[in-house]
């Protein structure tokens, strides 16, 4: 980040949503709403001062809400701009920040901006969020079930913990861990899909803790480990040499005692049998990987499709997986649906690649097979505005306009305008009229 951050020929743009986005390949109009840090960019040195200062604490978002921030705050060490920012709704108006801010940097009458860019393409990485367990196997009710993500920041150096694996219940080593995969994937009440990466997670996590805590007893309960990724079989082979226990079964339910903070995992062991009943001291869930949180309101400004699994609808998943319906908009990632790091940094060299290649030609061919609008007939009922797929028609004047760089000649408008004012350029009433006749000639 910090080579992108200092490359010339890189804006970045952060803490910002887009808004708008019209035109087509080559000449895409976006409207970017900038929010307001309440720190003048130009002025912050990101010394933390401003953070050690503040009186008041909030959970801490990096940290899986396992950690504590302050009410201004810079999300993470490694942050790329490392500039503070007020989270308004909490702050006290105290203004210790800005008395202790010796650059003065400290703008509370900091606005929403928004910014005008054009682009020729556009890449969507929006990445993915973390299914809620909330209600399953006692999370958000007992203490010490957590997910992989809570676990990874409790493993990590630079988390709440400093790396030091506690029970959330009361900062103890734990003696036991159980570790529970598919939770809200591969479920017909929420998501039906598999989320690709949570058997390696799990495995890999399981691997680290007994690396350092060989003397703690780890438990995975599956319904089938799946690991199609290269080398990752041999890497879950020799995860069974660290004594890490499996077993295949679906856990029937979670209880806690309440005196002991003790959790009884109750699971049905499929490969013996029986039920088995474990105690252990920690629970952690294998969540699914869900679509991000704002890929609704991104897919309605680009127009873009999504799949029944709520992710960006790719143009062909063998023959096209980066393409999307609308040229020069590409997707990449976890954006288009769950994957491993190694496929999401190949599938982004791929619409990366996708992307410049018009750019360098300097032209588009495309075949006029597009719709045209005989203004005269229009009455504008907008009904082809409704019916296009692509989004290809506007109102512009108060007359109706097609982009013929959008339009793809599909001929929904056509098919449904009452007046009959648009036509597919190639593709005439009559020439249909006349073949349907020739196929029924007596």
């Amino acid at each position: 980040m910090l080579e992108v951050a200092r490359n010339p020929k890189i804006t970045l743009i952060t803490y910002a949503e887009i808004e708008k986005i019209e035109g087509h390949l080559g000449d895409f109009r976006v409207t970017i709403k900038k929010k307001p840090r309440y720190v003048i960019e130009e002025k912050c040195s990101g010394c933390g001062t401003c953070e050690e200062i503040c009186p008041v604490f909030r959970p801490k978002e990096f940290d899986a809400n396992l950690g504590t921030r302050k009410a201004i705050y810079i999300p993470f060490p490694q942050a790329v701009p490392k500039i503070a920012t007020i989270d308004m709704e909490h702050c006290t108006k105290c203004r210790l920040c800005e008395k202790m801010c010796e650059f003065g940097a400290i703008d509370w009458n900091q606005k929403e901006e928004m910014i005008d860019v054009n682009v020729g393409t556009i890449i969507v990485t929006t990445g993915y969020d973390q299914y809620n367990p909330e209600g399953k196997y006692g999370y958000g009710k007992y203490e010490n079930v957590i997910t992989q993500l809570q676990l990874e920041r409790l493993l990590a150096p630079n988390g709440p913990t400093n790396g030091h694996l506690v029970k959330i219940s009361d900062l103890e080593n734990p003696e036991s861990i159980v570790m529970i995969q598919c939770v809200g994937s591969r479920d017909l009440n929420s998501n039906q899909y598999c989320s690709d990466v949570c058997c390696m997670v799990a495995i890999k996590n399981a691997k680290l803790i007994k690396q350092e805590y060989p003397e703690i007893e780890v438990t995975i309960c599956y319904m089938d480990i799946r690991c199609a990724g290269k080398a990752w079989e041999e890497y879950y082979t020799r995860a069974r040499d660290y004594d890490i226990k499996f077993i295949r079964g679906n856990v029937a339910s979670v209880r806690e005692n309440p005196e002991t903070k003790k959790l009884i995992v109750r699971v049905e062991d499929t490969l013996n049998s029986e039920i088995k009943r474990i105690e252990t001291d920690m629970v952690v869930l294998s969540v699914a990987m869900v679509p991000s949180e704002d890929s609704e309101k991104l897919a309605s400004v680009l127009n873009l499709d999504r799949s029944p699994d709520g992710f960006f609808k790719e143009k062909h998943s063998a023959l096209n997986p980066v393409d999307t319906k609308i040229p020069g908009v590409y997707i990449a990632g976890a954006a288009q649906g769950p994957k491993s790091v190694a496929e999401a940094v190949a599938q982004a060299r791929g619409a990366a690649s996708a992307a410049a290649i018009p750019l360098i030609r300097g032209r588009y061919m495309l075949e006029l097979v597009s719709a045209t609008v005989d203004k005269e007939r229009c009455n504008k009922c907008r009904m082809c505005m409704e019916s296009c797929p692509i989004g290809a028609i506007t109102i512009r004047d108060d007359e109706i306009e097609i982009d013929e760089v959008a339009c793809k000649g599909c001929g929904s408008c056509a098919s449904i305008c009452p007046s009959k004012a648009i036509t597919v350029r190639f593709y005439r009433p009559r020439q249909f009229e006349a073949y349907i006749d020739s196929l029924f000639a007596t």
